[in-house]
């Protein structure tokens, strides 16, 4: 898995109208499916005098957790273009919602897939892409005295200490690091005599 992922830092919108329809559009960045379903609820209660509040999401730097809803649109013609526009955009981390005041003329299958592209592409083109770096973490215990060979390591290393406990006998650091990095640094310390990693 690479070690970087692209999503937005903060959220867009967008607006796309056809045939007397209007799609509203909301692109937000999220850390958790809980994290992305708060935001539908929001925009569905928001706009509950809409016809629909469709959406999708992708989540994870490895993109591992993605759904779309076309809300009660004809199937596929709502959420699959909307989560085709997040993931050609190669992001994640990121919940689209599409709201949709319908203009009484119906615009068919193909009519809704472009609608549904197109409001979609507007939020995210919208929001600012950013990339962010994946990291992983671990703890290291080690006796008091080789405190500063511990602390060395993680200074050279670039490491991030996230927290320390220091007793009388032992210490631990918890330490977060870029994950390309993060064998390199475990390795570092199992060459240190009388260090544990955990």
């Amino acid at each position: 898995m690479a070690d970087t992922y692209r999503t937005i830092a903060k959220p867009g919108e967008g607006l796309y109208k056809e045939k007397m329809s209007k799609f509203l559009s909301f692109a937000h960045p999220v850390q958790t499916v809980d994290e992305a379903m708060a935001v539908v609820t929001k925009y569905k209660k928001e706009y509950y005098d809409a016809r629909h509040c469709c959406w999708a999401y992708v989540i994870g730097p490895d993109k591992a957790a993605f759904r779309s809803n076309d809300d009660g649109e004809p199937s596929g013609t709502a959420g699959k273009p909307i989560l085709g526009q997040i993931t050609s955009a190669d992001l994640t981390n990121v919940v689209v919602c599409v709201v949709r005041y319908f203009g009484g003329i119906k615009l068919g299958t193909s009519g809704l897939i472009v609608a549904y592209r197109a409001a979609a592409a507007e939020a995210l083109n919208a929001a600012e892409i950013t990339e962010k770096i994946v990291t992983g973490r671990f703890s290291v215990e080690f006796p008091y005295d080789l405190m500063g060979d511990a602390m060395r390591v993680a200074k050279d290393e670039g490491a991030e200490i996230v927290a320390q406990d220091f007793c009388q006998d032992t210490c631990r650091l918890t330490l977060e690091i870029r994950l390309d990095s993060l064998e390199r640094l475990k390795n570092k310390y199992g060459l240190i005599y009388g260090t544990r990693i955990l």
